[in-house]
Order: structure tokens, then sequence, then C-alpha cells
């Protein structure tokens, strides 16, 4: 018998977070048997510009995609009545379909999960996707000296505990956020109950020999970039925890003996912040080319690089970041750059030898003199660590255990 799972998530699914680390994993398990009813919630403007995409994605993989508006303004009540359509529109899901379990993705899904464990008797997955409630702090985005927010923080740490005491099982992105929480006492020396499952990629599709060269050379001559010029490469979104700066910085410094380097961004965020942040490092404007690609699109662009970098504020939070890039960029067989301090990310370049980890209080003035850079092995890591399908395999094993 089909059974039917809730799945909440307070990311869009015409985000690029949702293609890459919601649907594929959802359509996995629907081939494995289950039925999914998803709620998300929705920019407007990528609303507008993906709606069809997804509606085609979900229709070919028979999940009930329930797209909702996400309310940006003012901040804090925006949120409440979000959750409020959240578990309105949850209710009404379960009332017609009797959903077996409900996967919430991060904290504000999991206020809606628990309310229906408590009031339906329905199991909840808690796929906590880091320290939430910290992230909005360390990020700068609650200021505790704020009365209001100080309040905010101290209610999530709360839920935070519920959360996971009262779920019937965890997910966490990393073995150094599940290490932290076994410190916080809550849950009896339970570990089973917290399964690790880190940002995965299709490693399929994030593949260096699925590029081929009338690509690469079509992708060159677009951003007028010669075939042997050395191009350090970076991915993904950019502030709060991205360090700009200090990229940049380390671009000045690493590329200063190579012939025209080019700093490759590859990022839907603003040009002018990255143009202007290099004007100010006297970052050369003719080394910096920023360009914005689609998801389908990234081992395109990934194919171009030498290298690439990413250098992530190491807060407390951060022990239970998993990013995205990292199995993306593994999976290239491309070699990385990083700091230490996050999740973890440095044990896995230096355990799959996929490039060179700094130290972060040293990222201004470490010199790295000798990459362990191997090619091979660290293709084979992402296929061992990041694969999707050991990713749904593990989802999988979770669900059998939770709806047995």
């Amino acid at each position: 018998m089909t059974k039917n799972v809730l799945y909440l998530s307070y990311d869009g699914m015409t985000d690029p977070l949702g293609q890459s680390q919601v649907l594929p994993y959802i359509i996995g398990l629907s081939k494995k048997g289950y039925k999914f009813h998803l709620v998300s919630f929705e920019k407007p403007n990528r609303y507008t510009q993906n709606r069809k995409v997804i509606e085609r994605i979900c229709s070919e993989n028979e999940i009930e995609w329930h797209p909702l508006m996400y309310t940006k303004r003012p901040p804090l009540l925006s949120t409440v009545w979000d959750v409020f359509k959240m578990k309105r529109k949850s209710k009404k899901i379960h009332k017609k379909y009797q959903v077996d379990m409900v996967h919430c993705r991060s904290y504000i899904s999991a206020l809606v999960a628990l309310s229906i464990k408590i009031k339906y008797r329905i199991p909840f997955l808690f796929d906590m996707r880091g320290f939430w409630a910290d992230e909005r702090v360390d990020g700068k985005i609650w200021n505790l000296d704020n009365p209001i927010y100080r309040v905010v923080y101290k209610y999530f740490k709360k839920k935070e505990v519920e959360f996971l005491v009262k779920s019937d099982h965890i997910i966490s992105l990393t073995s150094a956020g599940k290490a932290e929480i076994s410190t916080w006492n809550v849950l009896n020396d339970s570990d089973d109950k917290i399964q690790v499952i880190p940002c995965c990629v299709d490693t399929e599709k994030f593949r260096h020999d699925v590029v081929t060269e009338i690509e690469k050379q079509k992708i060159r001559s677009n951003l007028d970039i010669h075939e042997n010029q050395y191009v350090l490469g970076y991915v993904g979104s950019i502030g709060t925890w991205y360090m700009l700066e200090e990229m940049l910085i380390f671009f000045k410094r690493f590329t200063k003996d190579k012939e025209k380097p080019l700093f490759l961004f590859v990022t839907k965020e603003s040009p002018d912040l990255i143009r202007n942040t290099a004007r100010k490092l006297e970052v050369d404007s003719n080394s910096v080319k920023i360009v914005s690609a689609l998801h389908h699109e990234m081992p395109s662009y990934m194919s171009l690089f030498t290298c690439a970098v990413f250098f992530i504020l190491p807060a407390y939070s951060k022990k239970a970041s998993s990013p995205t890039k990292q199995g993306e960029l593994m999976s290239m067989g491309i070699p990385i750059i990083c700091n230490d301090g996050v999740g973890d990310t440095a044990n896995l370049i230096r355990k799959y030898n996929a490039g060179s980890v700094i130290p972060s209080e040293e990222i201004l003035t470490y010199n790295i003199s000798d990459s362990n850079f191997d090619r091979n092995r660290t293709i084979e890591g992402a296929n061992s660590y990041f694969s999707l399908h050991n990713g749904v395999n593990a989802y999988f094993a979770v669900y059998k255990k939770i709806m047995f």
C-alpha cells in the first residue's frame, strides 16, 4: 500500500536550493513507492519565471505540489502569517489524503510538523538542515541586543529541544553537528535517532566528461576566456556566510605570479556587489567575471575552473552546515581551496585529497605551498560520500524505520 508523505519546506522549489536539495530526493523516494504532497513557499519573481518547469517535474514524478507565496514583510509577523498558511494547508492535505508521515525541512516547517503530530498522532521527521536559530544570530539577522529578537531566539532554542525530543527521527547534515547535539544531553544518548546525510549531488550530472569541448569553447568564447588561462572559480550565493572580501584578497595574492588570472563567479547575486568590493580592494576589474547560470548549466561553467574557492564564516552554527557546492565540485574533479571550522568540510577535503584547507585565522596570510589534490580520489570521494543515490537510500532507510 502506498504511503502518503507530507513534505513541508519553507524554501521554494523555484529557487536553486529547492531544485538541487529537495526535488531530487523526493523524486528518488517517489520511485521507491512513496506519494508526496509537497508544500513550499515561493518568491513571486522566481515563481513566475520557473513555475512551469517545476510543475512539469512534479507531474512527471506524480508529486502533488502545493506552492504558497512567501511573505517577506514585516519581519517576524510575516513568518507568523506563513506558518499559519502552512498549517492550514497541511490540515487540508491530511484531511483529504490521510498522510502517514510529515517530513519537515528546517525549523519553521518543524513548528507545523510538531503541531500535526500532536493533533493527529502522525510521526514526523525533523530534517534540521543546521542550527537555524543560531544561524540567524551568527549571520547578524537577529540582533540579541534587541529585546524582541532575544525573545524570539530563546523561543526557537526551546522549540529546538522539543523538535529533537519529540520527532521520530532526525537528519543532521554533518557529523560535527551530530556530535554537538550529543553535548546538549537532550536525547539521553540516543545517537541512533540522528542520521547524518550531507547535501548530496547528482554525480551523474556533475561529471567532467559530460561537458563536451564544443560546450567549453562556446562558453570560453562568450566570456572571452583563453583555453590555458588560470581560472579560480566560485559558485553559489554571496553574503552573510560567504567571505567575499577575503576571497578577493586571496585571489589577488594567490595568483600574483600567474599570467592573466581570472576570478569567475557563477552566481545569481548582484554583479555590482562583487565589482564594487573588488574595486575597493584594488583587484583588477578585468580579472573578475560574473555570470548567472541555471542549475543544469552549472557543470559546463564549473568545467572551466582550474581551481575553486569558498571561504565560509567559521561561526558556531556552521558546525552543522554542508555546502552544496562541495559535493558538486568534488564530483567534477575540481580542486577546492577552503577554510576550516565549517561542518565536515575540511575533514572531507583532507580525507579525499580534494584540495587545500586554510586555517580560518590565517586566511589573509596563509601560503599554499603544496596542494594535496588527487583528482581520481576526489571523484571517488564524491561518489562515496555525496552521491544522490546514497542520499536517497539513506532517507529510504529512515522512512522505513518511521513508517514500519
